[in-house]
């Protein structure tokens, strides 16, 4: 059947900070505190979501989440008090007794839609239909209370409340540790074309009951197995592999900062896998028949394992583009600045193989909170009839990107201080900001 890969960006939304709430991923922590630049980053976001439609690709669109939440530091104050949120007295409030939570309160941590959802297109499913199971995000507290709000964003996109759905939408896994699920970060897809049959590969960094210490393996085996089972995928075209305890030392907290892939092919870092040849025969004899995997293994002597962290290589969308017979590479600036990784984009392209070219985008407002090309977007594979179910307010064009830089420009502040948070003035210029985004895009307040 035909199909094909359709990215939704998450919007960065008008509280976008440098909160250093993220342990473990080292961007987050280095850039703690620093003056943000919300309009910029809104702004760089919506201009890369204009590149991938002035290359011919279908690109969507996900909202921000309403912030400040006002669940986080009220209903979990030790006072007693349930009453409803009133920015004049609760922001200076909560400002004083505890700017931590307030600070997890205003997160725009949403904006990485890699994290919103693991996703299994029709193709792929026991039962023929797609299948998006939203993620708990348990491992962070600030990334935690999302879930409930990604699960209605994805339900009113894909219309699944609805007779005429486009998709099936799970709920996210109990928000245990040993289910924690950080959504298609830790997921690949793997197919000779997006409507065939294709492999899922589930990517975790521990199993239930492993401790924690240290820089957090977010993604368990429980949860991934959980998710293929929910979605049903058949067994032998299903891949659990256990990321590296070396790449998450080195700050690789999701496995797509180590790891991309599509179509036929998987371009990974040496140190991605605890066991590479173990993955890759894995996954060549679940695509048996589908596909010839075409996997392209960076080796540390050319990119050192700090470089591909630092510059995020791999944290790139890698993208089948109409009338290209080789992919696109879809890097971050930093990869071009880099100079282990520029070397090696350089002989990349010159071979033989199956990436032909490489892009650069500037993201740097959300590289600076650890997030890339690749952590921005959610690929969803559509049938023809699937994109034609799907809300098409969220859909672009160079109109709609437009209208949406008019409101941020008009609604976003240029510069956000820590101290701003203790401004309820702040809290309710961030509702309206939401408010108008989610209207441009006729889509319902969930605030």
């Amino acid at each position: 059947m035909s199909a094909f890969e359709v990215n939704f960006d998450g919007l960065i939304g008008p509280t976008h900070n440098y909160g250093g709430l993220s342990d473990g991923n080292l961007a987050s922590a280095n850039n703690s505190g620093e003056v943000s630049n919300p309009r910029e980053a809104a702004l760089q976001g919506l201009e890369k979501m204009r590149m991938m439609v002035r290359f011919g690709l279908v690109q969507g669109v996900f909202p921000p989440q309403p912030r400040p939440d006002d669940w986080t530091y009220i209903d979990t104050r030790m006072t007693g008090e349930h009453t409803a949120f009133d920015a004049a007295r609760d922001i200076p409030r909560a400002a004083r007794t505890d700017p931590r939570l307030l600070k997890v309160a205003y997160s725009a941590s949403a904006m990485w839609a890699a994290n919103a959802a693991t996703v299994s297109p029709s193709a792929d499913t026991l039962d023929g239909e797609l299948k998006l199971t939203a993620a708990n995000l348990a491992s962070m507290l600030h990334r935690s209370f999302e879930h409930p709000t990604t699960t209605e964003v994805l339900r009113q996109i894909f219309k699944a409340t609805t007779t005429v759905s486009a998709a099936r939408v799970f709920p996210a896994l109990h928000s245990h540790p040993d289910f924690g699920d950080e959504g298609a970060a830790n997921h690949v897809r793997l197919c000779a074309d997006h409507g065939g049959e294709g492999v899922e590969l589930f990517v975790y960094g521990r199993t239930a009951g492993e401790s924690t210490a240290g820089f957090p393996a977010r993604q368990t085996l429980e949860a991934s197995q959980a998710i293929a089972r929910a979605h049903g995928l058949r067994p032998e075209r299903t891949v659990f592999a256990r990321q590296s305890r070396k790449a998450i030392d080195a700050g690789a907290f999701h496995n797509d900062v180590v790891c991309v892939g599509t179509l036929d092919t998987l371009f990974f870092h040496e140190f991605a896998f605890e066991d590479t040849p173990g993955t890759l025969d894995a996954l060549r004899r679940a695509g048996n028949g589908l596909f010839a995997l075409k996997s392209i293994m960076v080796p540390a002597a050319d990119v050192p394992l700090a470089d591909a962290v630092s510059s995020y290589l791999f944290n790139s969308q890698l993208l089948q583009m109409p009338g290209e017979d080789r992919l696109v590479l879809f890097a971050p600036t930093e990869t071009r600045d880099t100079a282990s990784t520029a070397r090696y984009c350089e002989a990349l392209v010159a071979g033989n193989g199956p990436i032909g070219r490489v892009e650069f985008v500037d993201v740097r407002q959300s590289m600076r909170n650890g997030g890339g090309p690749a952590c921005l977007r959610l690929r969803v594979v559509l049938t023809d009839a699937e994109l034609a179910s799907v809300h098409q307010g969220v859909i672009l064009d160079e109109l709609k990107i437009d209208r949406l830089q008019d409101v941020v420009r008009l609604t976003y502040r240029d510069t956000l201080t820590p101290a701003d948070f203790a401004d309820p003035d702040f809290a309710v210029e961030a509702l309206e900001a939401y408010e108008a985004i989610v209207a441009a895009l006729d889509l319902p307040s969930l605030a």
